[in-house]
């Protein structure tokens, strides 16, 4: 697909910033409960504690949904995300409690969309693990039976059955979930946010959290929030402060591509009936979806690993847009003279065990950390359920199941997830996407849904 023509941003695709912009922090102020972090996890937590009528600040860098908050790809998913095979060895006493929390956050967003009457394209039609190859539908087969082992649930079935585009052979649809618009579903949030008694500052960075006594003590350029008990909503940004635990997220850098709008005809001929979303086994996933205005975006494929604190401001690369591009190409043939429209990206959190978790540092201040690349739902839900636990100090089962008092992690996912790893397991990939011949299933399809159509 082509790509000359394509703008690129740090923020994202879905929908313009709001131009309502809160004002900085300037001065000092005391509350009962700070969250940092204005993302879905933040404002999720901030307007809970609202409800529960807590004297809560919420302190966000940019504006509330800047990050990957807006910047995904619009899945509800209702299934732990990453390899289960692998997740299983490794966690296998927190599997059944990721399966069940999967579930409830899935479900958890869909009530948040209809409290607070959000439109934001919500269309429930689960979301699939895709297989382009019968190898790949192996490992689908056997994530799925790993999946209902541990309680969850979904459909396997061949494309035909799960309505999916020609070139794919099938895969295994979840049972809860769908696709909408990130962008409008943060900016829904942060307007009943804003509606709360919640005391929200944008555009107010902070630079330093540390224990003064017994309150915690928040640092911004123009002002200085001293508070009781403190929530770290921040995703992967936390790293730049002590008081974080070490290794709680390791960065990564992915891009989302969105093509220009498409014809309804030519969208209709690629057999995508379903319209779901689509994730690939592959090592490290490529999504697909359709949108409401008749484009396709597509993300992942290739991650770039941040290194230092404070994480730099970026615009994606147009190399790696550029592969982006031909995998469309790839997996879409009869599409290959569309454009690129836009490209944006921004950095996420890979957790210690590519899990949820959430804990406590001391008495009064508290961390979540619930993305992995498969969190829109889960963030949000974990740090609702936190928000409770701050209040009443009784903790539900999901929360506990993983609670970590732990203030420093293993550096095991931080070594795994070198800069020469990531490519290599790109070059994996494509080494078998070539010798299992989805680019040819794929052609022959298009062919073949040709001669039918003549």
């Amino acid at each position: 697909m082509r790509t000359d023509s394509t703008k690129y941003t740090g923020f994202t695709g879905w929908i313009d910033p709001p131009d309502d912009v809160q004002p900085a922090l300037d001065g000092d102020l005391t509350c009962d409960i700070a969250v940092i972090g204005g993302g879905m996890g933040g404002m999720a937590a901030a307007l809970r504690l609202a409800e529960r009528d807590q004297d809560v600040v919420l302190l966000e860098a940019e504006f509330c949904g800047y990050g990957s908050a807006s910047r995904n790809g619009g899945q509800i998913a209702g299934a732990p995300g990453g390899d289960l095979r692998m997740l299983s060895l490794q966690s296998p006493k927190k599997m059944p409690v990721m399966a069940r929390l999967a579930e409830h956050a899935g479900r958890y967003v869909e009530d948040l969309i209809k409290r607070h009457d959000i439109d934001c394209d919500y269309v429930a039609n689960g979301l699939v693990w895709g297989a382009v190859s019968p190898l790949m539908m192996l490992r689908v087969r056997t994530q799925a039976a790993i999946l209902r082992a541990f309680g969850g649930g979904g459909t396997v079935g061949s494309r035909e059955e799960l309505g999916l585009p020609a070139g794919f052979v099938g895969g295994m649809r979840e049972s809860i979930g769908g696709m909408l618009n990130p962008g409008k579903l943060a900016r829904g949030v942060r307007r009943a946010l804003l509606a709360s008694p919640a005391k929200v500052f944008e555009r107010t960075r902070v630079s330093d959290v540390r224990r003064t006594g017994g309150t915690v003590e928040i640092t911004t350029p123009h002002g200085t929030v001293r508070a009781g008990k403190v929530l770290l909503a921040t995703s992967v940004y936390g790293g730049e402060w002590d008081i974080t635990p070490k290794n709680l997220a390791t960065p990564l850098y992915v891009i989302e591509i969105e093509s220009e709008p498409i014809e309804p005809e030519r969208l209709a001929a690629l057999g995508w009936t379903s319209r779901s979303g689509i994730i690939t086994q592959h090592q490290l996933m490529t999504h697909y979806r359709l949108t409401e205005r008749n484009t396709i975006v597509c993300g992942v494929r290739k991650a770039q690993r941040g290194q230092t604190y404070p994480l730099p401001d970026r615009v994606p690369d147009p190399a790696v847009v550029r592969d982006m591009g031909k995998d469309l190409a790839n997996r879409f043939p009869s599409l290959s003279d569309v454009a690129i429209e836009r490209a944006w990206g921004g950095w996420i959190g890979i957790s210690p065990d590519w899990l949820s978790v959430a804990g406590q540092v001391g008495d009064n201040v508290f961390y979540a950390m619930a993305c992995n690349g498969h969190g829109l739902c889960q963030v949000p839900y974990v740090t609702h359920q936190l928000a409770d636990y701050i209040v009443d100090g009784e903790m539900s089962d999901d929360l506990a199941g993983i609670w970590s008092d732990a203030s420093k992690y293993s550096s095991s996912m931080s070594l795994l997830l070198r800069p020469f790893v990531l490519r290599a397991v790109w070059g994996l990939d494509r080494f078998n996407d070539f010798f299992n011949g989805s680019r040819t299933r794929a052609r022959r399809a298009l062919r073949r849904g040709r001669r039918e159509g003549s």
